[in-house]
This record gives C-alpha cells, structure tokens and sequence, in this order.
C-alpha cells in the first residue's frame, strides 16, 4: 500500500520530489517518517559534497564586443579584434589573451536575452532570477546557496561578497552576504578589541537589554539580533579568520593572481572556497563604458583577464573546480551601434543579447552556446533567457530550482519561476 502511494507523488520537471510535494505527502502519513529520513539525509548529503560557486560581477555591464563576441570589420566592431582561443574555432576579443589560454574550461554563452536595461534592475534580475516586481524583495542567489548548501553552525559566513551587493530579502540576515571592502584584509571590527572576560560581559549585559526588549513585544527581532551576535562573536575566535588574509599565501601566488582588488578578491575567493564557503561574489566596478569604450577596456580588461584565469587554473590544479561553479557576468550588454560621442564614443545600454562565462560544476568547457548575426544586433542561434541561466545554476549546485521560498507572510514562491537547462551546457 504505502509503494502504491509513493507512486502517486506529483515529481518536479526532473523527474525528482519537489519540498513542497514531500511535505504534503508526509503530512498526509504517506511513508511520513521514511520519507523524512530520506530527505534529510539527501540534505546532508548535498552539504557534505562540498559544491561552492564564485560570482565575478562586471559592475556596470561589460560590452559583448569588447568581450566574447567582437565583430572585427563590420560597421558595429569599432578597434576591437579577435584572437584565436586555446580551443579551435573560438575567437575572443584582443583584450584577454590569458581567458583565451584558459579555454577549453569555458562556455561562453553568447546568446544572452534579458528584459531589464537599467543598472539597478538589471542587477537585481541577475542576481535573483526574479524582476523587480511587486513588494516581495528576492533574495540573492548567494543566499539560497548559503541556506541550502551552508553549515548553519559555521564559524564564518557562508555567503561572503568582496564589494557591495544585494541582500539577502527575505530570507532574513541568517544568510545575508557578509560584505568586506579590502580582499586580503579583515574588517577592523571583527578582530576582538577586549579581553575574552570583558566581552563575556559585554553580551550577558546585551542579552539582558534583549529580554526587556522581546517582553515589549519584538520577540522575533531580538532572536534574529541575537543570532547575528552568537555568530559574530563565534566568527571572531574562529581558527578559519585566516581564510580572509594572505599572510600564509605565497608571494607568488598573490602575484599570479594580480595586485588589483579584483585580482586579489578572486584570490580571496579562492581561499573561501577551500575553506568550505560555498558563495562568494567578488566586485569589479567600472564597466559602465558610454564613452571612451576601447581606452576603457584596454585599462579594464587586464586585471580580470588575470585573476579569472589565474582563478580557473588554481582551482584546477586543487582539485576544486569540478565542484565549483565560477561565473562572470553583468547585468546586461552594450549597444552593437557605437554612439556618437565625440573622440570617445562608447556604447549604451542593451538587453537584447548579451553574453557571459561560465566554467566548472560539471560544465562542458571549450565550447559557445548561441549565435548572433554578423553586427551583433540580433540572436539567430540558440537565446537564453535568464530562466533558463538560473536553471542550469541550480544544477550546476546539485540545488532543486522548483524548490519553494517563503515570504513573511507565508506566500510560496519558485526559486527560479520557469526555464530550463540549458542545452548543451554539461557535459
């Protein structure tokens, strides 16, 4: 009887038991305990593989011309040539001699289409799967990893980004990117300025304030204060600190990966990653190029073409790329027309194409994905929505994108609301 029902379980587009239609069946006894059994261990089983991503955000949005889809010698390709990559018939822009060394550990996805061309919303897209719609504030992608795939007794964050970002919305400050200005360099308030004595004091006199809080009436806002305090001070003794500085990394690692802050960011995530972080975003700003585009990219460019493939042969060599998805993208493309903006002209914003990198996780490198036409104006191969981006990030992360999110009110909601894999990515 209870094989007949387990039949009758509604599956995902997957072919797998979504959370939603687990819970329900357990709540109706369907193999109620069984199935919990089941589940927490394929839970704990996902924690224990290990699996991690790393965001490299071009703050501003990259041109795809002057990226991973030049038009060399046609009215839209300006000064921009290509070069031949280590993997034949993928030709990149001039400007990334060492990404093209690197490869065949790459797809780059060239047939990008998105719905939002202003930088707030466009990064708000990209960065949940979700538009900017409604009164709902959707968490970060970083922050469903963090729950899903982090420790919730870790010792320091399991969400870290190396510039400013977006928040965790609704899912609260449990999972909130814990943000640092200076890759290689601890915030000043997170090394301990007192004696161990002292704090002790410090927090049974702030628990106390707490209590009289909560009696008035903002119970929950204390717990989640509270937490946050239990943490911070879990994080300032803890013997993985060390992860967030170099004074172990040899000089000419640190070297390899560039002295910029994106370069040492990266070199920072690296660091994270090793020590079981499993998101970390790291900022490159300046990519918003509405003139002067081709002196911009040749100052721009170095620094991420050094520290990305510095970042994809390390892990690499460590054995952590397999499980570690690295992406680097922005929020949408540049116009294929160049304005006219005087001596330097540049291009504006656009969402119709655009393209992206993506590499590790179980990701079939060496190979592109869409096609535009010769100007680069329109996609005649292969669109990718960013549905179908989120889709394969989730896989990417062993994660159930049909999984449901929960508003303070109690409204389910899709992590990613529609799409698919996308073809051809995994290998």
């Amino acid at each position: 009887m209870q094989t007949d029902a387990l039949l009758h379980l509604n599956l995902n587009r997957r072919g797998g038991l979504s959370r939603r239609n687990f819970l329900q069946s357990a709540a109706l006894g369907i193999g109620g305990s069984s199935l919990l059994s089941q589940f927490r261990l394929h839970a704990e089983d996902l924690k224990k593989e290990g699996r991690s991503c790393i965001l490299l955000w071009l703050a501003g949005a990259p041109s795809q011309m002057e990226t991973w889809d030049p038009k060399p010698g046609t009215p839209n390709g300006g000064e921009t040539k290509k070069i031949q990559t280590q993997s034949p018939g993928i030709e990149i822009a001039h400007y990334w001699p060492k990404i093209a060394a690197a490869m065949n550990e790459i797809a780059v996805i060239r047939a990008m289409t998105g719905k939002e061309a202003a930088h707030e919303r466009g990064t708000y897209h990209l960065h949940t799967g979700h538009r900017m719609l409604g009164i709902e504030k959707f968490p970060h992608f970083g922050s469903v990893v963090a729950r899903e795939l982090g420790d919730p007794q870790s010792d320091i964050p399991n969400f870290v980004s190396i510039g400013q970002t977006l928040s965790s919305g609704f899912l609260g400050v449990q999972v909130a990117p814990f943000i640092i200005d200076r890759p290689g360099l601890l915030p000043d308030n997170v090394v301990n300025s007192t004696s161990n004595l002292r704090q002790r004091r410090r927090l049974a006199l702030l628990s106390q304030q707490e209590s009289e809080f909560a009696k008035a009436g903002a119970t929950e806002l204390v717990k989640e204060q509270s937490e946050l305090y239990q943490k911070a001070n879990l994080m300032m003794t803890s013997p993985r600190l060390k992860a967030f500085q170099f004074d172990d990394e040899p000089a000419v690692m640190q070297e390899a990966y560039g002295k910029s802050q994106t370069g040492q960011g990266l070199l920072v995530a690296r660091r994270l990653v090793e020590a079981g972080v499993p998101f970390v975003e790291v900022r490159s700003t300046g990519w918003d190029m509405h003139s002067s585009v081709f002196s911009s990219m040749a100052r721009r460019a170095p620094e991420v073409d050094q520290g990305l493939s510095q970042l994809l042969l390390d892990l690499k060599q460590r054995g952590l790329l397999e499980k570690t998805l690295v992406l680097c993208m922005g929020e949408f493309g540049r116009t294929p027309k160049i304005n006219a903006r005087g001596p330097a002209p540049g291009r504006d914003h656009w969402v119709r194409n655009f393209n992206l990198l993506m590499a590790g996780a179980g990701i079939k490198g060496g190979q592109v994905i869409g096609k535009t036409d010769e100007n680069g104006q329109e996609i005649i191969e292969g669109p990718v929505q960013v549905d179908d981006l989120f889709q394969s990030m989730c896989k990417a992360m062993h994660m159930d994108a049909d999984m449901e999110l929960h508003t303070p009110v109690g409204r389910p909601v899709r992590l990613v609301d529609g799409g698919a894999v996308i073809k051809g990515l995994f290998g």
